[in-house]
Parts: C-alpha cells; sequence; structure tokens
C-alpha cells in the first residue's frame, strides 16, 4: 500500500519543478492524480510519463483556479488531497516593481491558492470528509532578497493564510501545512539565473559550492516531504509552516 492510496489529488502548478516532482511522488504513492500548468506539451508529456490526468489551466485568473478543483470533483466525486505548487519568481524591487507585477505575484502565488482551497475545503467540509492540503511557499516569507519584494509579500501572506484555514478547520479534520523551501534546483529556475542573473551553463556548481549542504534543495526529496504531510503517516500536524531549507533562520556567526 502505497501512502496515498485510493486518494485523489489535485496538484495546482503541477507541469513542472517542485509540482511535476509533486505529481510523480504522489502517482507512486497510489494516488489518482490531477495536475494544472499552464505548457500543454509540458503537461501532456508529463500525464503520458505518470498516467496522471493534465488540465491546462491559467491560474492567474481566479475562476480557473477555483473551477481546476471543481473539474476534479466532477471527474472522482471528490478531492481528498490538494497541493498548491504553482508560483512566480520574476524580480522587482519596492522601488521598480509596477502595479502591474505587484498584481501577477498576488494573483499566482496567493490568489490562486485562496481560491482553490475555498473550493476543496466547501467539497470537503461538505461531504463531512477529513482531507489534507499543502502550500508550497518560499523562505521568502521571512523577508527575503531587495529583488524579490512583491514576491516576498505574497509568500508572507500564503503562510498567514495557511495557518489561519487550518485554524479554522482543524474541526473539521482537514489538514493544512505548508514548506517554506529554499533554493531549489528547478528548469524554472535555471530559466530565472540565466534571465535576470546573467547566469553561465556553471551556476549550479558555483551555488553549490557557497551552500552548506553542497548542493541546492532537490526536487524529489521536497516531493517526498510533499507527500509525507498529503498522507495519515503525518499524523495530526496541521498549521505548520516548515522552514525546508538549509538556512537556519535567526541563527547568528
Amino acid at each position: 500500500m502505497g501512502l496515498l492510496e485510493d486518494k485523489v489529488v489535485l496538484v495546482n502548478g503541477g507541469s513542472q519543478g517542485v509540482g511535476s516532482g509533486t505529481v510523480r511522488a504522489a502517482v507512486r504513492e497510489g494516488a489518482t492524480v490531477v495536475f494544472t500548468g499552464r505548457r500543454a506539451e509540458a503537461g501532456e508529456k508529463l500525464a503520458a510519463d505518470t498516467g496522471a490526468r493534465f488540465v491546462r489551466a491559467d491560474l492567474s485568473d481566479q475562476a480557473q483556479a477555483r473551477d481546476s478543483v471543481v473539474q476534479v470533483v466532477a471527474a472522482h466525486g471528490r478531492i481528498d488531497c490538494l497541493v498548491n505548487a504553482a508560483g512566480l519568481t520574476s524580480r522587482g524591487s519596492l522601488l521598480d516593481t509596477t502595479p502591474e507585477l505587484f498584481d501577477q505575484h498576488m494573483a499566482i502565488n496567493l490568489r490562486a491558492p485562496f481560491f482553490a482551497m475555498q473550493a476543496a475545503v466547501a467539497d470537503m467540509t461538505a461531504r463531512k470528509a477529513p482531507g489534507t492540503i499543502v502550500n508550497i511557499g518560499s523562505n521568502c516569507a521571512h523577508g527575503g532578497p531587495p529583488h524579490l519584494a512583491p514576491y516576498s509579500a505574497a509568500k508572507a501572506g500564503l503562510a498567514g493564510l495557511t495557518r489561519n484555514a487550518a485554524h479554522a478547520h482543524r474541526w473539521d479534520r482537514i489538514r493544512i501545512n505548508g514548506l517554506n523551501i529554499g533554493w531549489t534546483d528547478t528548469e524554472g529556475e535555471d530559466a530565472t539565473q540565466r534571465a535576470f542573473h546573467d547566469a553561465g551553463d556553471d551556476w549550479r556548481e558555483k551555488a553549490a559550492a557557497a551552500l552548506p549542504m553542497g548542493k541546492l534543495g532537490q526536487v524529489d526529496e521536497i516531493a517526498h516531504f510533499v507527500v509525507f504531510l498529503l498522507s495519515d503517516r503525518s499524523g495530526v500536524v496541521t498549521g505548520s509552516v516548515i522552514d525546508w531549507d538549509q538556512i537556519v533562520f535567526g541563527g547568528q556567526d
């Protein structure tokens, strides 16, 4: 028996990065998996590789964020687990962020999880059934670098939302947790490093040499942790926003 045997799981933002890793891990653990993404080619390939169902969606549209859950319930009769993994990391500081960029970050990094959670919790409570939700946050929720001002603001909001929703629905037996992940080796991060930081092909090696564990965070490691939090194996844990990183916040040299 896998950790998610007979569970219906939706991974929003599942066509690449941590979301893609979570799709693969959830399928391996026995779940029926639906995932969303904007890139049809990547989504269809992952669906073919895993047997999961791909739904193309633009989560910056709150109606599509809600509808991702509606489609899962329509197809499978219920949703047991939700993972909010979509993220926008485009750069912007306090001084140069435009209203348009700010709104893009809020739409993807905060509003989409809010309304997907709203729809998922509505289904769970209507059925009087337990469920689990994991929100993929960022260590930038603690402050973040100057060039990630709107991103940090949105991820701080997501951490607060995670705790608020977990408290509100603890008596419904709906467990809601978050992972504040650090610097992670994904295809999206590779594109970001090249686009915004003039990184060369050796950027991963340079980054790894400057990190305590000698490597960036790995997608499969994070995905295993997400599956654990979704599963009954994680027990009663709810309202936890875990710093999944090699930075020790509050530590001083």
